[in-house]
């Protein structure tokens, strides 16, 4: 009988040997991990969330597969995922198909997925079949607001082949429309549950399978690669994963891994920081570069210089320059010619060249920046291993490599270099203006695919001419810092890359300074518009523009004196600033000052006679007054000016709610939210006018989103515990108000409504309680005190 030999190694197999064998550092990374094995769970040294962060080709991906490599020889079940799946639902799928292939099947959770998946096509085939709803149409609005909460929940995938599958209008009616898809029966109804909240269904099984497999291997270990791409869909799943009691008890030992670019959410995950280890990712030391060229059979110490100079210890780069040394010996070889050294082509090479003038490029900025063309250019580059962010339509080189492309270019020929700019300027200038159309000039900035061209256009015109193009980039930052903060900063950043790529100290300095100062005062502009009004040479029109846009920015900070000064300062350089005058009114009523603000807003609106934002502030300066009936046909012109401005229609809402006309608010609530989804107060104001309605599921419903759009939002739970007081519901209504108390313990109204719940559970004691302490807080709380009178008196005479 012939001895078997030994078995053969499969192609996966040799692969996955030959890229451990390259792997070379990190020792210290794969310390870290391989020691949390040895630490039991019960020990406060152990970790039970590693975060490994770092930039693009720092080499995160290679730490990870040798982290799941060290967890598999510790005996872990393991399961990656990384961007290719699109929802939490598809997230749970790859990790039970994983956890089969090793062995371990999660069959319960398998089966319920099966059923989502089947579902999920009866449901499309039925409603486009043409089914009648049971309880009519919902609202434009209602449609939107229950799409955008399906994509945001990870109900549905943002692209595949499920997007559309079930019409939003089934889910926007609630477990009544989904009965209507399935029938009435008790299976049936779990059916539709799972359909309209597939998170919340189908977690609870899968932490039940974990427990289960838990008992028979020492550890369970999840990678999410990938994660900077992810978060906005994993990140609120993941921390409610960890949340003692939300989802069931995750066994102790899991640990889950994640890999990405950026830190993780500071608010979201503050809760869980003591179980994360945090592992920045550096590029590589000079022992770890010089180690991976030996490996590669790099070993002229010229050759090996020059590769440390050019890659900065980035490992990708290291990666390119080892396998394309060039001339080895040669130590004045330059670093471009380096990085292109394995294409003879001149065409091609032009093209590379051409290509990091971009920040970022897709085919058609290619055919801009390479008009006589290179036959297959565009699908070429994406095969140079120092292209990041391939097929993506947002491709970029990697910054040690398209620096001294850019230096190479700009100094061998500077008028080559101001035309190319000159022509990329012009493209995303043509893509700035076309992705304005049908946006209201006022928020320009917030829209990102406006705000990326201009930018782009704007550090083109630099690159081109910097001092010329100056004075108007510096035009630009004054209405971005007004309109988004945040977006000042890719402003400040564009000029201080500009100064950088084109070589000019005045780009540098300037952009510096700006982030400098945008970032010493967090989300604030105040300080960059100081700067700008001190050192930029503006004019009186320009002067007054920044001067209104930094005393919005201290409205915002409640800085009501100081913005009133500045907005006074700029109507003495343009008195007939609208702007100026429509700010200073906002500022006015804020203080109480309502008919100084009416008086500002006649002369916006002499000045701007159709400026709807007047107009609005207008009908909202009435609401408050309480003078509703003024207020209403106000807002009504307000929303003839501009039909898609969202406030105005949820200011006019809840004038209507307070009118005593419910229907009409909801309309103009679900009509704000479908042009704008994450309008966190229409949200709330519109689960009010249900609740009002008799519709608690969509309530809750809107709730919920407003939750995930802003997790730890006291208004949201203290609403919520409204709605489940109107359900009689009391207990749960109590914990609702009291998760509100948790994150605003000043919040009078909450302590003035949990009275209620309490006096509904026969809790007197803790009702006057509530009351005592709204009073407190507000001693002028007349419906508190009105309510605590009537409950003491009903106490006395029990």
């Amino acid at each position: 009988m012939t001895a078997a030999g030994p078995r053969r190694l499969s192609l996966q197999q040799i692969v996955e040997e030959q890229r451990r064998a390259a792997f070379v550092g990190r020792a210290g990374e794969l310390d870290l991990f391989r020691q949390n094995f040895a630490v039991p769970p019960e020990d406060p040294r152990h970790r039970f969330v590693f975060h490994v962060r770092g930039n693009a080709g720092v080499g995160k991906t290679s730490l990870v597969r040798e982290w799941r490599r060290a967890a598999r020889g510790c005996g872990a079940l393991t399961a990656s995922v990384d961007e290719s799946a699109e929802s939490v639902p598809e997230v749970l799928a790859l990790i039970a198909g994983q956890f089969a292939a090793q062995g371990h099947p999660l069959k319960s959770l398998d089966r319920l997925l099966t059923t989502y998946q089947r579902r999920l096509h009866e449901a499309a085939a039925q409603d486009t079949a043409g089914g009648e709803p049971a309880d009519g149409d919902p609202s434009p609005g209602a449609l939107a607001a229950a799409q955008a909460g399906l994509i945001a929940a990870g109900t549905l995938p943002v692209v595949g082949a499920l997007v559309g599958g079930i019409d939003p209008a089934v889910v926007a009616r609630g477990a009544g429309g989904l009965r209507a898809v399935f029938g009435g029966r008790s299976r049936q109804q779990d059916d539709a549950r799972l359909l309209a909240e597939p998170v919340r269904v189908l977690t609870p099984v899968f932490v039940a399978e974990l427990e289960r497999v838990a008992d028979t291997v020492p550890w369970i270990v999840l990678f999410l690669d990938t994660y900077e791409r992810t978060a906005p869909l994993l990140d609120g799943w993941l921390t409610d994963l960890l949340t003692p009691g939300r989802y069931g008890e995750l066994p102790a030992n899991l640990v889950l891994t994640l890999a990405g670019q950026r830190r993780l959410d500071s608010v979201r995950w503050a809760d869980h920081a003591r179980l994360i280890a945090d592992v920045p990712l550096a590029p590589f030391t000079e022992r770890e570069t010089r180690q991976l060229l030996t490996g590669r059979g790099v070993v002229e110490e010229t050759v090996v210089r020059e590769v440390l100079r050019l890659s900065g210890g980035l490992p990708v780069l290291v990666s390119t320059l080892a396998a394309n040394p060039g001339a080895v010996g040669d130590a004045s070889a330059s670093a471009v010619e380096r990085f292109l050294a394995g294409e003879s082509d001149p065409d091609r090479r032009a093209a590379a060249l051409a290509c990091a003038l971009p920040r970022r490029f897709d085919e058609d900025l290619v055919a801009v920046v390479v008009p006589q063309g290179a036959p297959g250019a565009y699908a070429w580059l994406h095969e140079l291993p120092f292209v990041a962010e391939r097929h993506t339509g947002r491709a970029r080189y990697h910054d040690v490599v398209r620096a001294p492309m850019l230096r190479l270019q700009r100094t061998t020929s500077p008028q080559k270099w101001t035309e190319a700019h000159d022509r990329l300027a012009g493209a995303f200038t043509a893509r700035r203006d076309a992705a304005a159309e049908g946006i209201d000039p006022d928020r320009l900035w917030s829209e990102e695919p406006w705000r990326d061209a201009a930018l782009d256009a704007l550090y083109h015109r630099l690159c081109a001419r910097p001092r010329t193009a100056l004075p108007d980039a510096l035009r630009a930052g004054t209405a971005a810092c007004h309109q988004d903060p945040l977006a000042a900063r890719h402003w400040a950043r564009t000029l201080a890359e500009a100064g950088e790529d084109a070589d000019s100290a005045v780009l540098r300095d300037w952009g510096r300074d700006l982030l400098t100062a945008l970032t010493d005062h967090g989300p604030r502009a105040t300080a960059a518009l100081g700067l700008l009004l001190t050192r930029a040479e503006l004019d009186d029109t320009d002067r007054a523009s920044a001067l209104v846009a930094r005393a919005w920015d201290r409205f915002r900070a409640r800085e009501f004196d100081a913005a009133l000064t500045d907005y006074g300062r700029a109507l003495v350089l343009d008195p007939r600033s609208a702007r100026a005058h429509q700010g200073r009114a906002v500022a006015l009523r804020a203080l109480g000052q309502h008919e100084a603000a009416l008086a500002d807003l006649d002369r916006a609106e002499e000045i701007a006679p159709d400026w709807a934002w007047a107009v609005r502030e207008r009908g909202e300066t009435y609401r408050r007054m309480g003078r509703l009936d003024e207020a209403l046909p106000v807002l009504d012109r307000a929303h003839a000016l501009d039909p898609g401005d969202a406030l105005t229609l949820g200011s006019r809402g809840l004038v209507r709610q307070r009118l005593g006309r419910p229907e009409d608010a909801l309309d103009d609530f679900d009509r704000a939210l479908a042009l704008w989804p994450e309008y966190i107060w229409g949200l709330v104001r519109r689960a009010r006018v249900r609740t009002s309605l008799g519709d608690t599921v969509g309530a809750l419903a809107d709730l919920d989103r407003a939750g995930e759009l802003a997790p730890r939002a006291a208004g949201t739970e203290g609403e919520r515990g409204e709605v489940y007081r109107a359900l009689g519901r009391y207990a749960e209504a109590v914990e609702s108000y009291g998760r509100a108390l948790e994150l605003d313990p000043e919040y009078a109204w909450a302590h003035g409504s949990r009275a209620l719940a309490h006096e509904a559970l026969g809790e007197p004691g803790r009702a006057l309680a509530d009351l005592d302490r709204a009073l407190e807080i507000n001693p002028e709380y007349t419906w508190a005190r009105n309510q605590r009178e009537r409950l003491a008196a009903a106490v006395r005479g029990s």
